[in-house]
Formats: structure tokens, C-alpha cells, sequence
């Protein structure tokens, strides 16, 4: 298969993928452009080193740019059997991007084909303004984005839902861990409660 990871960041999922696809398949890492914005240049180069430090592993991995409004650069059109993206909704919501990033995502699968998204789930109701802020967007949200850009919803999962999580913090999704952003001030009770509850749904680019 040719499978797609969308806004890799860091590459904590590239450490699944590349491995899994690594003489049997194709991993095209479609990260932002380097002329994004200083979040994406930190983002891509830290991607980057982490490629070039282990060339047995991620080797045959094909580093590419999707990011509007150059975003066909990461895919050729139908050309992907498989999407995933792990909390990026967000982010391109941020940007004021949000229904181009799936509009090129649906270009880039081939007809059914498969758009994994994992996502910080908000409450029914958020609004936009405040999913951007804390990162928590709400499942139906993502949906729609998703049935605006043309593909279907074919299943979820709760396999990363996480019923502990409040989603009341002053700081958003990163008050929980891994970031922990207070630091030591209630530490303990964010360890307790763990990461984010998120949403597991896929998506299928219909064959007509």
C-alpha cells in the first residue's frame, strides 16, 4: 500500500509506520512547508534530523509538502490507498485551513480509500473559537468537515477514549500529559486522569 502521514510533526507515529512499510509498501510523510511559518519550519527540521539519524528505518520514507496552497505536492491525485492523521485537526483549523488540508487529502486517496483521523474530542456544542483555542474539537465537527471535502464515514472506534478527561482546563488539551504545561502545580491529579479522550473515526473516499 501507499499510505499517507499527514502533518507528521515530530514523527512519533513515522516510528510505526516506516518500519511496517519499509520494503513492502510506500510511507509518504506529507509535513508543512518549510516557507509556513516558524512552527513549521521547527517542526519539519525536527523531522527531519530524526529521519537522518536512523537512514536503516526510515530510509525509503519520501518527505513531501501539503500545505495549502501548494498541497498536491504531497500526493499524486489518486494515488493513496490510505490517510492518517493524529490530532492535526486542530491545528489546521488554526490556520484557517482546515477544510483545504481535507479537500487535498480526498484528492490524494484513490477512490476507496481509506482517511484515518485520531483527534482530541470536544464536547457537542464547542465553539469554533474555542476548539482552537484548547485543541478539543468536537466529533460532529470533524465530521462535517470531512462529508464537506466528500468522503463518508465508515466506522469508529473508542479505543482512545479517555472518560477521565474533564476538558475544563485553562490551558487547553496541553495541561494534560504528555506536555503538562503547569508543570508541577497539580501534577499529580493531570497523571491520574492521563491523556487527552480522543476520537477514533475513518472515513472512506466512496468508489463512485
Amino acid at each position: 500500500m501507499t499510505v499517507m502521514e499527514v502533518s507528521p510533526g515530530g514523527g512519533w507515529y513515522t516510528e510505526v509506520l516506516a518500519p511496517l512499510l519499509k520494503g513492502q509498501g510506500t510511507l509518504i510523510a506529507a509535513h508543512y512547508s518549510a516557507n509556513g511559518g516558524s512552527y513549521s519550519r521547527r517542526s519539519l527540521g525536527g523531522f527531519l534530523t530524526k529521519l537522518g539519524e536512523n537512514d536503516e528505518v526510515y530510509g525509503e520514507v519520501i518527505v513531501t509538502e501539503l500545505q495549502p496552497p501548494k498541497a498536491m505536492q504531497a500526493a499524486q491525485p489518486e494515488s493513496v490507498d490510505i490517510a492518517v492523521a493524529f490530532r492535526n485537526v486542530h491545528s489546521w483549523m488554526r490556520m484557517n485551513q482546515v477544510e483545504l488540508f481535507f479537500a487535498s487529502i480526498y484528492d490524494a486517496l484513490k477512490p476507496g480509500g481509506v482517511f484515518g483521523i485520531v483527534q482530541h474530542r470536544g464536547e457537542p456544542g464547542t465553539s469554533v473559537e474555542e476548539m482552537k483555542r484548547t485543541a478539543y474539537v468536537s466529533e460532529q465537527q470533524v465530521i462535517e468537515y470531512a462529508e464537506l471535502a466528500g468522503f463518508e464515514l465508515d466506522a469508529r472506534s473508542e479505543i482512545n477514549a479517555n472518560p477521565r478527561d474533564t476538558k475544563d482546563y485553562p490551558g487547553g488539551v496541553w495541561t494534560l500529559p504528555p506536555v503538562l504545561r503547569d508543570g508541577d502545580k497539580n501534577r499529580n491529579i493531570y497523571l491520574a486522569i492521563g491523556e487527552s479522550d480522543r476520537m477514533t473515526l475513518r472515513f472512506r473516499k466512496p468508489i463512485e
